[in-house]
């Protein structure tokens, strides 16, 4: 079934809660979609491309793991070549741990990067599977920020708890939430915040971490959150 949908002769055509349908690709695309047939130069450009394109700047392996189907050799030839023709530049990006390393990106990269809106002050709970987040080994080197979802992790495995999403500020990572919202009930259950080690929780941070946990019970259809005693608990070393 995996083959098939990889190869383009079925298409996902629905959902019902996390079970996927699938339809052949014809009757769900529309004909000038599955008429078109590239080759394997034009997927491979098409694929780096937009990796590049959606990561801001990366690694050829980073550009090789975006998608899970350009190999690793095929990515650096694209860099490389793509470099000769100046349709990208290398740039060294400094990791948190103040070592460079040298990644693509393109030649107006820098005037993207100044032109970006400022991201918002306020606190925000994130998706596990954020963007920022995607490529988990990426967002430890980039941002310091340790993260997994433990979601199927065997609970005596877990370093947090099942449910925990990590938290921003502004543009900073400072910490995860181990918060649930039961099918059956009016309450959103807030088990813990672990801050980041060099985060400190000051009145004004807390009040804006709680504006968000109260948005967030809108955004689960609950009434009302019900916080665990010490819910705000000390950033655990051996934790991440």
């Amino acid at each position: 079934m995996k083959y098939l949908w990889r190869s383009g002769a079925l298409t996902v055509c629905h959902r019902e809660n996390f079970k996927k349908f699938y339809d052949l690709t014809e009757n769900v695309l529309d004909g000038t979609v599955t008429s078109l047939e590239p080759s394997e130069a034009e997927s491979i450009d098409w694929l780096c491309s937009n990796a590049l394109d959606r990561l801001g700047f990366a690694t050829p392996a980073e550009i090789s793991s975006f998608w899970d189907t350009v190999t690793s050799p095929e990515a650096r030839a694209w860099c490389a070549a793509e470099l000769d023709a100046g349709r990208i530049i290398e740039i060294d990006v400094e990791s948190t741990d103040k070592s460079l390393r040298t990644h693509f990106a393109r030649p107006d990269v820098f005037e993207q990067a100044a032109a970006a809106p400022k991201p918002p002050a306020r606190v925000r709970i994130l998706s596990p599977f954020d963007p920022a987040l995607r490529d988990r080994k990426r967002a430890e080197r980039l941002f310091g920020f340790q993260y997994r979802i433990e979601v199927f992790v065997p609970a005596a495995k877990r370093q947090y708890g099942c449910y925990v999403f990590p938290v921003m500020e502004g543009d900073r990572l400072i910490g995860r939430i181990d918060a649930n919202a039961p099918a059956t009930g009016e309450t959103l259950n807030v088990t813990a915040f672990w801050p980041e080690l060099t985060v400190k929780m000051t009145p004004p941070r807390t009040q804006r971490l709680e504006a968000e946990i109260a948005r967030y019970v809108r955004f689960t259809n609950k009434s009302h959150a019900v916080y665990a005693d010490d819910w705000i608990r000390p950033h655990d070393p051996f934790c991440g």
